[in-house]
């Protein structure tokens, strides 16, 4: 990928990698320490843990950006990664459940300040669309291969050392993260020079400004209104993968706990393989004709699921999983590159963090309605009920994408053959004047 022809990306990227191992080992090493402390209640501290994480991820993130805006971005990645650090350090001297609880609080509200800083960085220090692209598709492959290595990492270790090791592992994940993004903080900083707030003002009233700038400014333009929509139509998909996977295996096919891992591995490679060919794609196809292309794929899929289980097939099963992973991997990939190319030097960073917040919100609601929903109204009726969801999200796109007015002039008219606020490929200068391009940009 020429991506990685830019050094602070490769150095970045590392920081990337270690740090998501770091965190899957810590995902298995928080599931045998509950199980230690709670016994056969373990599934129940898990699931509290995993809500305080969703609700770190989407009350703290506009929080902490709003606290560090006045910090170069590298004080703000490497202090992210010391907290964790700090964190993981503890963990093996947790003794009560509490405690679990308050230290994941922590541990994700750092990270909820590194990841979107690390998506604004990423995005200011790869200027170029096309290998932007393929960055944002790298940081992708990371996140899947991280799901798949991480626990066989996990399992070889656990042969030789006891659980509580693990988190030794994780801290040094975090610790190599700090060190290879301290390795190019002056490249980091020099890109983000210009898009400090000018004004330092503590007051209450412009803190709660700069915590809810993100928000304000996804709402009041267009292409991000339509990413706001495609968030729900991902929420919809991935939760049914996450929370149903085990059951349709286990219970619908009578598979093995292997079945339901190679279930979630065809999600992966689809996701994989999307990602790969994602730059490709958007390169002939443009940004939004994929994205909402993908999105009716999600929505149909969902709903396939209610006529799966009236005659279930595990083969069919992988091909749907898999043709779901490519789906939100093209989206998400859209999405970046959407808010990269639709953000100012000034407000970067803040859209970044209300992206992040905003999406796990969609989680918060597609989680428990496909794990409750299909406890209480079957199985069918919540694919079907998510594929709605899903729908709903694919309409607010399309109309938030929708082509140019009629109020344009009649230039801009006759130029427009797609949604002007996503048309982003250089080449659009070839079709058009200087004028009229910038006009459509916008």
């Amino acid at each position: 990928m020429r991506a990685f022809t830019y050094p602070t990306f490769r150095r970045l990227y590392g920081a990337q990698v270690v740090s998501l191992l770091g965190t899957g080992l810590l995902t298995v090493a928080l599931g045998l320490l509950a199980y230690d402390l709670a016994g056969p209640d373990a599934g129940r501290v898990l699931g509290t843990a995993l809500a305080v994480k969703m609700v770190a991820y989407v009350v703290m993130a506009p929080v902490m950006r709003a606290l560090v805006a006045a910090l170069p971005a590298s004080r703000v990645l490497v202090g992210a990664d010391l907290v964790r650090l700090g964190m993981a350090c503890c963990l093996p001297w947790v003794g009560h459940v509490w405690q679990i609880y308050l230290l994941v609080f922590a541990l994700q509200t750092a990270s909820a300040t590194f990841t979107p800083t690390f998506s604004a960085t990423i995005a200011r220090v790869v200027d170029d669309g096309d290998d932007y692209s393929a960055a944002v598709a790298a940081s992708r492959i990371a996140y899947d291969l991280e799901s798949v290595g991480s626990p066989l990492i996990a399992a070889a270790l656990l042969t030789v050392v006891s659980y509580s090791t693990l988190f030794v592992g994780t801290a040094l994940g975090f610790a190599a993260s700090a060190v290879l993004v301290l390795s190019c903080r002056r490249d980091i900083n020099r890109s983000s020079i210009n898009e400090r707030p000018t004004s330092t003002s503590t007051s209450a009233e412009s803190f709660a400004r700069r915590t809810f700038a993100g928000c304000r400014i996804m709402l009041a333009r267009s292409a991000f209104r339509g990413v706001l929509w495609v968030n729900v139509v991902v929420a919809a998909a991935t939760a049914l993968v996450m929370v149903g996977t085990v059951v349709f295996v286990r219970a619908d096919l009578g598979g093995s706990a292997t079945a339901v891992a190679v279930a979630f591995a065809a999600f992966g490679a689809g996701s994989i393989a999307a990602a790969i060919l994602g730059p490709l794609i958007f390169r002939r196809a443009g940004t939004s004709r994929p994205m909402l292309a993908c999105a009716l794929a999600c929505v149909i899929g969902v709903a396939a699921m209610a006529a799966w289980l009236g005659a279930p097939s595990y083969i069919s099963l992988l091909a749907l999983w898999a043709v779901l992973g490519a789906a939100t991997s093209i989206i998400s990939t859209g999405t970046a590159r959407l808010l990269r190319d639709h953000s100012t030097d000034a407000d970067r960073d803040d859209v970044f963090t209300a992206q992040f917040s905003l999406s796990h919100a969609a989680f918060l609601v597609t989680y428990p309605l496909a794990g409750l929903g299909a406890s209480t109204s079957g199985q069918a009726v919540c694919a079907l009920v998510l594929s709605a969801l899903a729908l709903l999200g694919l309409v607010g796109a399309a109309y938030s994408w929708r082509p140019v007015s009629t109020t344009r002039t009649a230039t801009t008219r006759t130029a427009n053959t797609r949604p002007a606020n996503l048309r982003m490929h250089p080449r659009i200068s070839l079709t058009m004047n200087r004028a009229t391009a910038t006009a459509d940009e916008r």
